[in-house]
């Protein structure tokens, strides 16, 4: 009954009928089949019942809207002729180390007419001579057979697929933003030339009145030097002239001594 418990643990925040993902991985069934699981399950895409020591699909639900299937590392030898049945429209199935022999086992498989890749690593059927031709001719539907295709090219990961396509729509809506490169750049030219020219033509305004400036300061700092030059002068000729006077003076005193 741990799976049971698992599958309630599970679902404790969510009806079944809202469950889209369901991941069952290392649990125990109970006598080898599944409990737990019923057909209230109607929007289940992805099953994951790895390890979980199931023997039979025989008590597999209807889950018509299941894509991908993982039932890896059980003890499933046969009956999977249910699949086609209860699970229509799966793309992918992964049996890889059940216990699946031969071809006719994998025959059952040709119903799941959706299917595009299907995985049966560590089985037994893979031992067999030309098992991977043998296969592809089998089921004519599936692309991907252990992860590559008939000429050995890899599976590509979904999960890339989904971040690359995102990552173009994200790049798109950013140039869509943007706008058109040229027409952006056209008007940055044009406003950097008039910006240019406007300042140009201060600088120079300015210049002119800087320039008016200085020279009038020149003019009068030289008149200025003149008059002080002049007064400078006749105060030293005025010393002079009284000295003139003044030495015969000295001098007739001096006789008279």
């Amino acid at each position: 009954m741990e799976m049971k418990k698992r599958i309630n643990l599970e679902l404790r925040n969510q009806a079944p009928e809202e469950v889209t993902e369901l991941v069952l991985d290392n649990c125990r069934s109970s006598n080898g089949e599944i409990e737990g699981l019923n057909d209230s399950f109607k929007e289940l895409e992805f099953l994951s019942m790895a390890n979980v020591q199931l023997t039979s699909l025989a008590k597999l639900p209807t889950l018509s809207k299941l894509r991908k299937l993982e039932l890896s590392d059980n003890i499933i030898s046969g009956g999977l002729e249910v699949l086609a049945e209860r699970c229509p429209n799966l793309t992918y199935l992964n049996l890889s180390g059940n216990k699946i022999k031969d071809l006719g086992t994998v025959e059952a498989l040709q119903n799941l007419k959706n299917l595009k890749s299907l995985d049966l690593f560590n089985c037994e059927i893979t031992n067999l001579e030309d098992y991977r031709d043998s296969i592809f001719d089998l089921l004519q539907q599936i692309t991907y057979l252990d992860g590559f295709d008939q000429e050995d090219n890899e599976a590509p990961d979904s999960e890339d697929d989904d971040d690359e396509e995102g990552d173009e729509d994200d790049n798109d809506e950013d140039e869509d933003e943007a706008g058109p490169p040229g027409e952006y750049e056209e008007e940055e030219d044009e406003d950097d030339g008039g910006s240019d020219l406007g300042e140009g033509e201060e600088e120079e305004e300015v210049g002119l009145s800087y320039l008016m400036k200085e020279e009038i300061q020149d003019e009068d700092d030289d008149d200025d030097y003149v008059e002080e030059g002049g007064d400078e002068d006749e105060e030293a000729e005025g010393i002079r002239g009284e000295k003139r006077k003044r030495d015969p003076e000295d001098e007739g005193e001096e006789e008279d001594d």
